[in-house]
């Protein structure tokens, strides 16, 4: 089976679901965006379930890879490293927003379709998260990257102004890792 074509399928049913919303696609405007006919379509892909959650393992793979990168960007300081992984899930969520006005269903975590890959991929980030801190952090690591995880999370929500939420994220990165600096007992 042709790459270029499963990459020229999911393609067609980013842009499907993002116009029309993942219930109100359907396979013929998936085969129809992507110039195909919907047998050669079904080559490659069981159904628009399996559609969807293609684009959407596509979508953070992509996504873990830009922070995995930000994460061990040696010239970076540890705050830099830091807002960039975590402005990897951020830009994921602000390119739905921007692209779909069905970005609520398309990023609807509690989806039979997509909870698990959510749940692996904020899994992943917050591995990738606790790497970049383990030098700063210690054995607090993983705990600290969960706050800014989810952090990054609560950040997703009010989108209006798309420049907020990524200055939000970046001043509170910097919070946190001043606090890491502070003698004490955070546990």
């Amino acid at each position: 089976m042709s790459n270029e074509r499963l990459e020229a399928i999911l393609a067609a049913a980013y842009e499907c679901f993002t116009r029309h919303g993942v219930r109100r696609t359907t396979m013929d405007d998936i085969a129809a965006t992507a110039g195909m006919s919907r047998p050669a379509v079904y080559q490659y892909v069981r159904n628009k379930d399996d559609a969807y959650r293609r684009l959407a393992e596509r979508l953070f793979a992509g996504s873990l890879a830009e922070a995995r990168a930000a994460a061990t960007d040696p010239a970076a300081s540890t705050a830099q490293r830091l807002t960039a992984a975590l402005g990897a899930k951020l830009e994921l969520t602000l390119t739905l927003h921007r692209d779909s006005r069905h970005a609520a269903e398309l990023l609807d975590t509690s989806t039979r379709l997509t909870g698990d890959l959510v749940e692996a991929y904020t899994r992943e980030l917050t591995d990738v998260v606790a790497g970049a801190l383990a030098d700063r952090a210690g054995s607090r690591a993983r705990a600290v990257a969960e706050v800014l995880v989810a952090l990054t999370r609560g950040l997703e929500a009010d989108l209006t102004d798309p420049d907020l939420p990524r200055q939000r994220l970046r001043d509170g990165v910097a919070l946190v890792v001043a606090g890491l600096d502070k003698p004490g007992d955070l546990s």
